[in-house]
């Protein structure tokens, strides 16, 4: 019963780890070279875009688009969200979407590479698309973040401890001979 309960425990923490890591990966910003393509805005809703399959029930909003291939395979293209963060999650506090959109509109009419700095996940099934947070040309100085880099290691470094404190918490316990035969 004791290894299950162990098991259980460890299991949790695993999980636990696995789910910060996946949220440091998701919010904290990634980088892309690419060359940006077109732009677009659609209106949407909670349930995604407006269209005669989803027609609007409830508060909408325009949000922009951006397309893009990437820098060294023309094959590769992706397509971003270009919307504000506002005050929410993850806290970027960006309000600017609309002046991105015309920096993206003029790239887009030039065959320059940009850097794009976004956060998310491009997932087609759930119609979820990554946020770009600033475009910048790729000949300015580009500063590529270590802090999600030093994340990772802490949560391994907090993963390991976690697991040699839940072992030996559940190590059986030795006692001492000297106090057993003073016992008797």
């Amino acid at each position: 019963m004791i290894k299950f309960i162990k098991r259980i425990c460890v299991s949790f923490v695993v999980l636990l780890h696995l789910f910060l890591a996946l949220v440091v990966d998701y919010s904290f910003p990634h980088y892309a070279s690419v060359q940006i393509t077109g732009g677009d805005v659609k209106r949407m809703d909670k349930d995604g875009i407006i269209d005669a399959k989803n027609p609007a029930d409830g508060p909408v909003r325009d949000v922009y688009f951006i397309y893009a291939k990437d820098a060294q395979n023309d094959q590769k293209v992706m397509a971003y969200r270009n919307e504000d963060t506002a005050w929410g999650f993850p806290f970027y506090f960006k309000f600017n979407s609309a002046d991105i959109q015309a920096m993206a509109q003029g790239f887009a009419n030039s065959d320059n590479n940009v850097t794009i700095k976004y956060y998310g996940y491009r997932i087609s099934m759930l119609n979820e698309f990554r946020n770009v947070i600033s475009i910048k040309d790729s000949g300015t100085n580009t500063s590529w973040p270590i802090a999600s880099y030093v994340l990772y290691f802490i949560l391994f470094i907090s993963l390991i401890i976690w697991i040699r404190k839940i072992n030996k918490a559940f190590a059986p316990k030795v006692e001492n001979l000297e106090t057993k035969k003073e016992a008797l």
